[in-house]
């Protein structure tokens, strides 16, 4: 081998590949600045006016998703009408029923064509009177023209109450042309502030069923989430709005008159607690075993009531104060003498209180018959 000689050889070369040269910016070869190109969603190339338009319009939606929770929330609300244990406070019932009632003898504050009698003229006219069994409240049926008014009785409870369940065992309801009866609950001394209760009026015929209201002060409303399956007339319980009206509840014709006494007459219930007022009825065959045998009813076991006024806008402890039970027949007055109800409605014949003078024996089925009243309290 001949002798290594490090000049008779060169270092080895390889091709690398070589990446190729970067091309020109757009801003070296015609001398203005670089242009990113990026997708459209991407907001680093949004213009300050579209920034704004996009802003404005998550805005407009965060706005619509609270306010459209809210408005889910609110509209169904609904209060928890939770069970509870009643105990039996008070019986109105047989012959010494009316021992616990004050007769109203007073002008009648609703204008109706109408003499409420005291206690000693109505059983004396025998417009009053109980047995071991009912009680009966009516109207004079004499027949002489009656010209300064009716002879009729409006009796109203010595207790109050704040709450409760009022079980109503009813015979029969008045009814006849220029009749407007009542069974409700109130504070005479304190009306509209502490509230009123109609768990049954109705007026003239009564073929339109029963007509459960509230009247109050301001700031009671019912266009809120209710359980019922009567038929609302009006929302705003406020005793001035819709004419008086305040916010009703309607059932069918066989809640009130000819066809519930025909049935045997029937049981209504009122329950008045924080969380809202209730009102139930029953035809005289369907009674729930608990509210004609049982010591303690349970209103959470008798499904949806015919009328359901909840707390949810009606602050009830404030509108409804010292409840008097209340059960009068009053004569034409300001709804049963209004044409859009007398002569509309009913089409009962000529004026109203020249009928009610003269037509003593119209008054015939003008009766209120009462099994009794039981009232429960918390246990």
């Amino acid at each position: 081998m001949p002798p290594f000689n490090s000049n008779n050889y060169a270092p080895a070369t390889y091709n690398v590949p070589q990446a190729p040269p970067n091309p020109p910016k757009y801003s070296e070869v015609i001398g203005v600045e670089e242009e990113v190109y990026r997708p459209w969603y991407d907001p680093r190339g949004w213009s300050l006016r579209k920034k704004l338009i996009v802003a404005g319009c998550i805005v407009v939606v965060i706005i619509v998703v609270i306010v459209g929770g809210y408005e889910g929330w609110k509209v169904n609300r609904y209060p928890n009408y939770s069970k509870i244990d009643y105990k039996l406070v008070d019986t109105y019932a047989g012959s010494g029923f009316f021992d616990n009632f004050q007769y109203f003898s007073a002008a009648d504050p609703t204008g109706g064509f109408v003499h409420y009698l005291d206690a000693q003229a109505a059983q004396g006219s025998n417009l009053t009177y109980a047995s071991d069994t009912s009680a009966i409240i009516k109207v004079d049926t004499n027949p002489g023209n009656q010209t300064t008014g009716r002879n009729s009785v409006r009796i109203t409870s010595n207790k109050q109450y704040n709450d409760g369940l009022f079980i109503f065992d009813i015979v029969h309801t008045p009814y006849g042309c220029g009749t407007w009866p009542a069974l409700w609950l109130t504070d005479p001394s304190n009306w509209p502030e502490n509230g009123e209760i109609d768990v049954l009026e109705s007026n003239n015929k009564g073929t339109h069923g029963n007509s459960m209201t509230l009247h109050t002060s301001k700031g009671c409303k019912m266009d809120v989430k209710r359980k019922e399956t009567g038929s609302v007339h009006y929302t705003d319980c406020l005793n001035t709005a819709n004419d008086n009206a305040g916010c009703g509840v309607a059932g069918k014709p066989a809640t009130y008159g000819e066809e519930f006494n025909n049935n045997g007459g029937g049981v209504y219930a009122m329950e008045l607690r924080e969380a809202g007022i209730r009102v139930w009825m029953w035809a005289r065959s369907d009674i729930p075993s608990d509210v004609s045998g049982s010591s303690s009813p349970d209103p959470s076991s008798w499904g949806e009531a015919l009328a359901d006024f909840p707390s949810t806008e009606c602050d009830i402890r404030s509108h409804f104060k010292n409840q008097s039970i209340v059960a009068n027949i009053d004569i034409c007055g300001e709804m049963a003498g209004a044409p859009s109800y007398y002569t509309t409605q009913n089409e009962c014949p000529g004026l109203c209180t020249q009928f009610a003078a003269e037509n003593g024996g119209n008054f015939t089925d003008a009766y209120w018959e009462f099994n009794s009243f039981k009232v429960y309290q918390a246990a």
